[in-house]
């Protein structure tokens, strides 16, 4: 995919100088759509850890001294071949820069916040394309005598904060009063929607206080914060919410110091985007019983069994799409449903522990977007995975409740030492 460079022709006679041109154009034509043909072919991807090392490739004829750089935001109705046409590129080149990108990115994916930017070399052609695309990721081009496309993740810089409401009408107004990431709200009302209805529970004044991490790119939020931990004052009761980490698949709710339930999920680091019960199904409109609990998830993540037991099925049933079933002993099993892909090591009768990979999620079945069902059954009816305990007593195949009075205290300290060192 060699970019055109016309060679600068001595000035001599007009007749010679118009045939020499046109001799020159024809066999730069030829050879550029014979180098293009190749070249396509050869295009490298590399992982993001090698592109902070790697620089430009570029041969003796295709070193410019001379360049500029031009950059421009994408905006409603935008397309990558119209921002190149309004920064000057012929329709040639600009089909190159196209395929390019294209071949890791998905351009129908493209949308306003993305941000496209040339380094253009003294004849107006580009030395390397970049297309930023969500969470500060980098799609570049690099063209020369041997072109590479790189996918370069940010360098990202996690950081913890911490923040307090009170609450006078809702969580939501709570929030955005204090400057608290509204989008705790839900996460909130999902993981006590079976412990407590807090529409119903909350009067005024209560005290919520929050403890999140962000992920920053300079002064930039990339993604959206990780919920960790929450004390929320309900009249003589506190309840304490511990999520997991990116380590850790365990949330804990606590109610004045002794713990109220917990949950293992089936995905590292996802969080609930629908809770078991009555609710209006996205595809049929009607009021449907809900009869597990929903994780947002990317497309291919790896789903884990939530506790030891052995693999009764495996493969499609109606609307679950794909699917694994666990059995847990003592008519408790587990259900893992709208998968992508199933783990082809393991089969029907197999054992398997906590924390093994069964699957990957997907939008199998009845399913609007890619994300991960998860049930638990007992005596053949549901019961709530965020509530129900049967999977960590000694008559199931499950781990026994934890103890983690020293978690709890660790987040409890830092929480206070946040809000003390930010106030």
């Amino acid at each position: 995919m060699r970019l055109r460079y016309w060679t600068a022709l001595t000035a001599i006679a007009c007749v010679v100088l118009v045939a020499t041109m046109i001799h020159v154009r024809k066999g730069s034509t030829a050879a550029r759509d014979n180098t293009d043909t190749h070249s396509r072919s050869d295009v490298s991807v590399i992982s993001p850890d090698q592109a902070s090392s790697l620089g430009p490739e570029q041969d003796a004829q295709t070193v410019a001294s001379d360049v500029s750089n031009w950059s421009r935001s994408v905006e409603p109705g935008d397309s990558l071949d119209g921002l190149l046409a309004e920064a000057g590129i012929d329709a040639v080149t600009r089909a190159e820069i196209t395929n390019a990108i294209a071949s890791e990115y998905d351009l129908r994916r493209l949308q306003p916040g993305h941000k496209l930017a040339l380094k253009m070399a003294s004849d107006g052609l580009p030395e390397n394309a970049t297309l930023e695309v969500d969470d500060g990721v980098q799609i570049r081009a690099v063209f020369g005598a041997s072109p590479v496309v790189q996918v370069i993740a940010p360098a990202l810089e996690t950081v913890r904060r911490a923040g307090e409401a009170t609450i006078d009408s809702s969580i939501y107004a709570a929030l955005d009063k204090a400057g608290i990431p509204t989008r705790f709200a839900t996460d909130l009302q999902l993981v006590l929607a079976e412990t407590l209805d807090l529409r119903s529970s909350l009067e005024s004044g209560e005290r919520l206080r929050l403890m999140w991490r962000e992920n920053r790119l300079n002064t930039r939020v990339i993604g959206e914060p990780v919920i960790d931990f929450a004390e929320l004052r309900l009249g003589d009761k506190e309840y304490e919410i511990l999520w997991p980490d990116d380590t850790s698949r365990r949330t804990m709710i606590y109610e004045n110091g002794q713990l109220k339930s917990v949950f293992d999920q089936p995905i590292m680091g996802a969080r609930l985007s629908s809770a078991f019960g009555p609710r209006k199904h996205p595809i049929h409109g009607v009021v449907r019983m809900h009869n597990g609990v929903d994780f947002a998830a990317k497309e291919g993540s790896p789903v884990l069994a939530t506790q030891s037991g052995r693999i009764g099925f495996m493969g499609r049933k109606s609307g679950y799409g794909l699917m694994v079933e666990i059995d847990h002993g003592n008519d408790l099993r587990t259900l893992y449903a709208h998968l992508s892909a199933l783990n082809e090591t393991i089969s029907p009768g197999q054992r398997v522990l906590a924390g093994d990979e069964i699957g990957s999620v997907g939008s199998t079945g009845t399913s609007t977007a890619p994300h991960l069902h998860y049930e638990i059954v007992f005596e053949d009816r549901p019961v709530s995975p965020l509530t129900d305990t049967r999977l960590y007593e000694p008559s199931s195949e499950g781990t026994p409740m934890p103890d983690a009075s020293g978690q709890i205290a660790v987040a409890r300290h830092e929480l206070a030492r946040l809000l003390g060192t930010q106030r």
